[in-house]
């Protein structure tokens, strides 16, 4: 079984390559992050077309998570217990969907950004992280996926240039800490051990030609169970997804499952 998460950063806008990469790579699982619709406003029809089951999660145009299945997908759940919400007055925010898909406990993890330091935002993420490591500690004791983005970069080699961070987040000790706290837990990261470092990224931005110059980060990860790990035969980063027009600034992760 081909397990796979990616940011796709409006599915709207990138169905057709989503489509395209499900056939290619022959993905019997995807997450999707920053699908930014409604389930109402997805277009569906193709992915259906294809032999895809669909669970989402979503606003108009923030956010917004996703598990499509050709497995089967049961016992959907929106957001894990205990998860705090964002803004005046609090609100869910749609980062976080579960699934059962071919015998698998499947998340998609849309992890938020936290901004700035010494913005509330940053203390949000990292309750926001508190809160998924309690929650996800009992399913260790089944196969479990955590996918997706992170926004941590949790090792510096995740980084094009850690002094262009220095101040920044997504490489700070506290939200490393928090990264770092379910692979302690007992969670496996599935993909570094088959593309490990250095400058093996995930995500680069826009701006400047990042893509091109291969400075980016390594952000969109599946942690998966111990009972997991021991059945992964493979995984890769789909590099070559975010070239070319149209691609979404972070790119595909897919893991291969006996």
């Amino acid at each position: 079984m081909r397990i796979a998460t990616w940011n796709v950063n409006s599915l709207r806008s990138r169905i057709d390559r989503v489509e395209k990469f499900l056939e290619r790579h022959d993905i019997d699982v995807l997450t999707l992050q920053e699908t930014k619709a409604r389930e109402d406003q997805l277009p569906l029809m193709g992915l259906q077309a294809l032999g895809y089951d669909i669970a989402a999660a979503g606003t108009n145009q923030w956010n917004g998570v996703a598990v499509l299945s050709r497995v089967g997908i049961e016992d959907v759940q929106v957001g894990f217990e205990g998860m705090p919400g964002w803004g005046d007055p609090i609100a869910d925010e749609s980062r976080a969907i579960g699934a059962t898909c071919g015998g698998v406990r499947v998340w998609s993890l849309y992890v938020p950004n936290g901004r700035k330091v010494d913005d509330p935002h940053y203390v949000y993420k990292l309750d926001w992280l508190a809160k998924l490591r309690a929650a996800a500690r009992p399913w260790l004791g089944v196969d479990t996926a955590l996918t997706g983005d992170w926004n941590i970069a949790p090792m510096d080699e995740d980084v094009f240039d850690m002094a262009a961070f220095a101040k920044s987040t997504h490489v700070t000790p506290p939200e490393r800490e928090a990264f770092a706290a379910f692979l302690d837990d007992g969670y496996v990261d599935l993909v570094r051990p088959h593309a490990p470092g250095p400058e093996v990224f995930t995500y680069w931005d826009y701006y400047r030609q990042r893509y091109e110059r291969n400075r980016g980060m390594r952000l969109d990860f599946v942690l998966g169970s111990p009972s997991l790990a021991a059945r992964v035969t493979s995984a890769f980063i789909d590099r070559d997804e975010r070239a070319g027009a149209g691609a979404s600034d972070h790119a595909p992760v897919v893991v291969e499952i006996a």
